[in-house]
């Protein structure tokens, strides 16, 4: 991984003031340790006219992958590229921007203690990266660079160039001239490379704000790509792009009004509690439910693997739904729920409106047919994969209610929880998180075996790369749909094979469970 930064000059400004400025020596090399490699400065030239300082950073890869263990979500996902084989040693990114940071730490400041009249001038510069990932292309390189007062150069670099028919690679040879404060430079390329590479190789804390804002300072509140340069720095966390966008605000109200932010957000009465806080998914979940019941016209509903009853009791609150079942298969969790709920005190008209009845759902019951509508929320994943078949027959075969609305958690959004560490799923007890299309090629297929039609619905906010957090899949009952649309047909067969494969349930372990089957029948 290699940088190198030159300036030119005269008898009165000689090159070589970018020592004083970088507080490294031009006739010296000099080695630094950092958290995944070394770090080595070096001058290939260092004269009156011209000066060059290279920054070579070697890059540890077994430490690289052993320091993001254990350490969850947030690395760059390259870095996980079969484990020690990956481009982090070669190409320009966060770990070349903390080096940056690390060992130019006094020129990124702007202090000179020697020359303390240096850093406030513009000089020529010249930065070059041999290998800078740009995910984007040479446009938005251009985009990023250009408004800063910069000459960009970005020259893609073909993946063969013995073989051109392959095209480029997303890596830019990259070019950078103009006439820029040096801490104006190594500021811009500090946040820059990550944002470039669209990942980091460390945990995004809310203490990158902070640093966002101090190394922004000057040139990123009026940036025009400002909202993706935030919002990739800090790795897409919302929250924390949220509040970075609204600082970079009211800091670009102060530069207009003259006057300090402190002086302007002066609005909040620090004694009052006057912040929004967050709806949690769980009521958003529940909300999206109640919506799709009442489009449904629904007024019977079965609230299958009801849980502890937060929803039969938002259902109770709405006097459209003459009849709410709960049905889980723990008595402890239905005795929870009566708790909840206080069955036993509520009047008596309201009582008559619900009922909590023990039941597993992989097993047909005939005291589940006839409803309305059916809830499945947060249920399907607790099981396990060889089950799901029994489940899905015993809704949509058996109990085959008008309307049926499936939750789950969305795997793909994982990624965005601040908590949750890389390849765990959200809960202890899932035995699977789908993927959107997986969600989808399990639904559709539901629906086409059993006579019913699906529509696809986002719970919680959208994300644009990853999706919603919960996905929500709303069946219907078609009306042409005969008594005998519950019966598996031997295609049928093969649907479920197909999602088992999908979600990892080899012909090996079914043959293994079908031998086991037939050995107890025997």
């Amino acid at each position: 991984m290699f940088l190198t930064i030159s300036t030119s000059g005269d008898a009165q400004s000689p090159a070589t003031d970018l020592g004083f400025l970088l507080h490294k020596h031009p006739d010296k090399a000099q080695r630094f340790s950092t958290s995944h490699g070394t770090a080595h400065v070096l001058y290939p030239e260092a004269g009156v006219e011209r000066c060059t300082a290279a920054l070579l950073l070697e890059v540890d890869p077994v430490a690289l992958v052993r320091r993001a263990k254990g350490r969850g979500r947030g690395g760059a996902p390259d870095s996980a590229l079969a484990q020690y084989v990956n481009d982090r040693p070669y190409a320009a990114s966060s770990l070349l921007a903390v080096a940056i940071g690390s060992v130019f730490s006094s020129a990124i400041k702007g202090q000179c203690a020697a020359r303390p009249e240096l850093p406030e001038r513009a000089r020529p510069l010249r930065v070059e990266i041999p290998a800078l990932p740009a995910r984007g292309g040479a446009a938005l390189v251009e985009r990023l660079f250009a408004p800063l007062g910069w000459t960009v150069t970005a020259r893609p670099v073909a993946l063969d160039e013995r073989f051109p028919e392959w095209g480029d690679s997303r890596y830019v040879a990259l070019v950078l001239e103009g006439e820029l404060r040096l801490v104006e430079a190594l500021r811009q390329l500090y946040v820059l490379l990550p944002v470039l590479d669209d990942a980091k190789h460390y945990w995004v804390a809310p203490d990158e704000v902070e640093k966002l804002l101090r190394f922004g300072a000057g040139w990123l509140e009026n940036h025009p790509e400002q909202r993706l340069i935030t919002s990739r720095y800090l790795s897409r966390r919302w929250g924390l792009t949220r509040d970075a966008l609204d600082r970079l605000a009211l800091a670009r109200l102060a530069e207009a009004d003259d006057t300090e932010a402190d002086e302007l957000d002066n609005a909040v009465d620090e004694t009052a509690d006057t912040e929004e806080r967050p709806v949690p998914l769980a009521v958003q979940r529940r909300a999206a439910i109640l919506d799709a019941l009442r489009r449904s016209g629904a007024s019977r509903v079965l609230d299958l693997g009801c849980g502890q009853g937060q929803l039969v009791g938002e259902l109770l609150k709405d006097a459209r739904f003459t009849e709410i079942v709960g049905v889980d298969v723990s008595i402890r969790a239905l005795k929870e729920a009566s708790r909840r709920l206080r069955l036993d005190r509520m009047p008596e008209r309201q009582a008559a409106r619900v009922a909590l009845l023990q039941g597993s759902l992989a097993y047909t019951d005939r005291r589940l047919a006839g409803y309305d509508a059916a809830v499945l929320s947060e249920v399907v994943e607790h099981l396990d994969l060889p089950r799901l078949p029994a489940l899905e027959y015993a809704v949509f075969g058996a109990a085959r209610p008008a309307t049926v609305v499936v939750t789950t958690p969305n795997v793909e959004y994982n990624v965005r929880w601040e908590t949750l560490p890389a390849g765990h799923v959200r809960h202890a007890d899932h035995r699977f998180e789908w993927t959107r299309k997986e969600f989808r090629a399990w639904a559709e297929r539901v629906a086409r075996r059993h006579g019913y039609t699906v529509e696809f619905l986002p719970v919680g906010p959208d994300d644009p790369e990853v999706g919603p957090p919960t996905q929500m899949a709303v069946f219907h009952r078609r009306d042409d749909a005969g008594e005998d649309a519950g019966k598996k047909t031997h295609s049928d067969v093969n649907d479920v094979n197909d999602v088992n494969d999908v979600n990892g349930v080899s012909d090996k372990q079914r043959g293994t469970d079908e031998s086991a089957k037939e050995a107890r029948t025997a």
